[in-house]
């Protein structure tokens, strides 16, 4: 009778699951301001014969703070993910579901990482073009490296303008290479983006 008693005790245990806290954060990625009042959940997943069954586990509202502390019941074979919806004017977010054990699991913290939209356009004119062999290398990089990070190249007489194109806020950097008559010189400019923000920025070489 002993045996059994013990081996229910530890069923009755392990069926409950262990007890885990789950903090939330939710910041701006460039200014590192909180986002509160953004609604947050935590998903249970388990695959069975009919299909894939979920279960919120919890949900609810950040803080002012963009944070929150809350405790869930976690259970064996089954997947948790948090997940965290963004502000309405964003244009970057670093993931909107985080999975448990994920590199986003930082001991039980999930943080969560958007950035507002701001416009840029921009023009790049050749304005003393020797010839066809005429080039330039365009490197482009944000704060929060959403860009791609391959050249922009245009060869000749390029006279070229992007439309305009909604992006994250923060500080860009670029890096240029104009290659002329066999010589190539080397270019840097800086410019920062706040929220809404509307850029048109230009390269002539």
């Amino acid at each position: 009778m002993k045996p059994f008693l013990f081996l229910l005790v530890a069923f009755l245990l392990f069926s409950c699951g262990k007890k885990r806290e789950i903090k939330i954060i939710a910041k701006n990625a460039v200014t590192g301001q909180p986002y509160g009042g953004l609604e947050y959940s935590i998903v249970s997943s388990k695959t069975g014969l009919d299909g894939e069954k979920y279960r919120t586990e919890a949900s609810g509202t950040l803080n002012a703070n963009g944070e929150v502390l809350v405790a869930i019941k976690q259970r064996s074979g089954r997947t948790y993910s948090v997940s965290v919806q963004g502000p309405e004017n964003n244009c970057y977010t670093n993931m909107l579901v985080q999975t448990f054990d994920s590199p986003f699991d930082q001991d039980g913290t999930f943080t969560f990482e958007f950035a507002e939209c701001a416009t840029l356009q921009r023009k790049v004119k050749n304005v003393n073009c020797i010839n066809s062999n005429d080039k330039i290398e365009i490197y482009i990089d944000n704060t929060v490296h959403s860009l791609l990070t391959t050249p922009w190249i245009l060869n000749g007489c390029a006279d070229y303008t992007t439309v305009p194109t909604q992006v994250p806020i923060g500080n860009y950097t670029l890096h240029w290479i104009v290659t002329k008559n066999g010589i190539s010189t080397d270019y840097y400019d800086s410019f920062n983006l706040t929220e809404n923000e509307v850029k048109l920025h230009e390269i002539n070489y």
